[in-house]
């Protein structure tokens, strides 16, 4: 069955329903604009507050998305499971390739995901899963960028704008090395938010572009402890709780708050696109006593690259990937050679020894302002 063939049945099966009349909702993603459809007013609303400051007026669009609230459709296709990342052990995902695109289903909400050739299409208990919506949306529009040259980060960026001059940096890190953390500091100096976990990254002749993705960021309790900022996205009850919790409880606590960055630190404060001067990658652990900071370079510090590396992951297809002649098999992310290239281009910082979140901050705000 081709994807348009099965989206085709999917739509109808859910009108048939009495499915009620979509809501529009235009996002201005910077050189990317993406129109969202659905029939669920509580999830347009969840999404418009959520989004904020990117919503835009009605317009000619890049992108086109639907989001149907129903039921969690059947499947009448063979699936193959999705293995957890490493530690972990749930199975979340599922998919099928179809002529034409990939179908994606949720395991554990039931949300199945379709999307190739111009068909971008959510099914399922949307208002309940606002999330997979949003990161469904912001897929789509990494999927856009890294069709048009970018390479994608694991990484969190900032940026300041002086007197008209915008430099701009980003921040990597092992697992759990607290780059959205620090990203908060630095905000806390006076930056700009550009991204929280993912950034895509691009050759501009003289140097490097990088551009956020619309998700605000997300950080553990201990961080919204220790930065005054962030009060506000703390229960006053939770803070409570948390405050009796000792350093290294804290710090390996899986709990997260989503940063309305408006509320925290003023309106205009989250851009999507700057320059990348630089990229820092923390590569320091707690009780290593003194941090150190020391610019490197990428190509002979080839170890650092894979805390920036990033798989672009089941919600991305290739240009043409569905009609290419081996098929998605043939298809590979780019590896440490285009990475080595591509960061060689830019600034590269590495800080080691124990966790100060206040001397990187301080560190990342002067290299901003003054390079």
């Amino acid at each position: 069955m081709s994807l348009h063939l099965f989206v085709m049945n999917t739509i109808a099966d859910m009108l048939s329903g009495g499915t009620p009349a979509p809501h529009e909702l235009f996002l201005d993603l910077g050189d990317c604009r993406i129109a969202v459809r659905s029939n669920s007013p509580q999830l347009m609303s969840q999404l418009d507050s959520y989004f904020g400051a990117f919503v835009a007026g009605p317009g000619p669009v890049d992108l086109s998305i639907t989001a149907l609230e129903a039921p969690s459709p059947s499947i009448p296709l063979e699936m193959v499971v999705k293995e957890p990342e490493p530690g972990k052990d749930t199975i979340k995902e599922e998919s099928a390739n179809l002529p034409g695109g990939r179908l994606v289903r949720k395991r554990l909400t039931g949300m199945v995901f379709l999307f190739g050739q111009d068909v971008n299409l959510a099914v399922g208990p949307c208002g309940a899963n606002p999330n997979q919506i949003v990161n469904f949306i912001n897929n789509r529009y990494i999927e856009h960028k890294l069709n048009r040259g970018c390479l994608l980060g694991h990484s969190a960026a900032v940026a300041h704008l002086t007197d008209g001059r915008m430099r701009g940096l980003a921040l990597a890190g092992f697992s759990g090395a607290g780059k959205s953390t620090l990203a908060m500091h630095i905000m806390s100096r006076g930056a700009l938010f550009v991204s929280n976990d993912r950034l895509l990254v691009r050759e501009n002749g003289v140097g490097l572009d990088m551009f956020g993705v619309a998700k605000l960021p997300r950080i553990n309790p201990g961080t919204a402890l220790n930065n005054p900022d962030l009060a506000s996205v703390m229960p006053d009850d939770e803070r409570e709780q948390f405050l009796e919790l000792e350093g290294d409880d804290l710090w390996g606590l899986e709990h997260k708050y989503d940063v309305f960055l408006d509320k925290c630190f003023g309106e205009g404060r989250f851009v999507l696109t700057a320059p990348m001067h630089g990229l820092v990658v923390l590569n320091w652990r707690r009780g290593a006593g003194e941090s150190s900071i020391r610019f490197v370079k990428a190509a002979e510090r080839p170890d650092l690259l894979p805390a920036f590396m990033k798989a672009a992951g089941l919600f991305y297809l290739p240009p043409d990937g569905p009609e290419r002649s081996g098929g998605l098999d043939d298809w590979c992310d780019p590896g440490l050679a285009e990475y080595t290239a591509l960061l060689s281009r830019c600034d590269l910082v590495e800080i080691t020894g124990g966790v100060d979140f206040d001397r990187a901050a301080d560190f990342c705000l002067e290299y901003l302002l003054h390079g």
